[in-house]
């Protein structure tokens, strides 16, 4: 995906990768912490995600939902941001069994500008990107919920597998999420040129990679 969206973090920003290499560690540290199931896989896992949605917020949050007292400044919003995951970072240690319900409590903001900017745009491709996008992330989180609340009823009929399910789904969400928010920021922050999605390896195919292609409006 670092490949497919080249051409627009060339364009947006080159900071857009350390919300890829965040994904890819992500995955490196979920791993070691399956493995071991240890405290310490644990906290680098939710710090990796903690880092990975803050990154996220810094570059594709619109300027209309910062604070007030910011303006539309968004290097002052991207220091906030800083101040706040730093903070947290440290919080996490603290009470680590409640860390998993805090960062799946982001997603009701992340919910809330979704429903906002699909109440604005008239963009089908947008919409539809939107919808795919929703729809993966409640079955992922419906999935990690199950396994949370009804373990004892999984384990009594021998199904072990939700928790995998929720990694697959959210791991699908992802490239979702972020052509979702891509396409959103592009409204604001990229008004000289048009975003398109596309699938990799085809666009016609029925399951694919989701990514933009950047071209420039020639109106503008």
């Amino acid at each position: 995906m670092m490949f497919l969206m080249y051409p627009y973090a060339q364009k947006r920003s080159r900071c857009i990768y350390i919300t890829w290499i965040l994904f890819m560690v992500i995955g490196l540290f979920s791993m070691y912490f399956h493995m071991t199931l240890s405290l310490l896989g644990q906290l680098l896992d939710e710090i990796a995600i903690l880092w990975l949605l803050a990154s996220s917020y810094s570059i594709w949050m619109p300027r209309c939902y910062f604070p007030t007292f910011l303006g539309e400044n968004r290097p002052r919003f991207t220091c906030l941001v800083l101040i706040t995951t730093v903070v947290s970072t440290f919080l996490s240690f603290l009470r680590p069994v409640i860390n998993a319900y805090a960062l799946n409590s982001i997603a009701v903001h992340i919910l809330y500008i979704v429903f906002q900017e699909y109440k604005k745009t008239n963009n089908e491709e947008l919409r539809h990107i939107m919808e795919v996008s929703v729809v993966l992330w409640a079955f992922a989180l419906t999935s990690w919920i199950s396994d949370r609340v009804l373990c004892s009823f999984w384990q009594w009929i021998n199904f072990f597998y939700l928790h995998s399910i929720w990694h697959v789904l959210i791991s699908i969400t992802f490239p979702y999420g972020m052509v979702t928010m891509a396409l959103v920021d592009a409204r604001y922050e990229m008004p000289g040129h048009t975003l398109k999605v596309r699938y990799w390896p085809r666009d016609t195919w029925p399951v694919g990679l989701p990514y933009v292609e950047v071209s420039d409006d020639k109106n503008c």
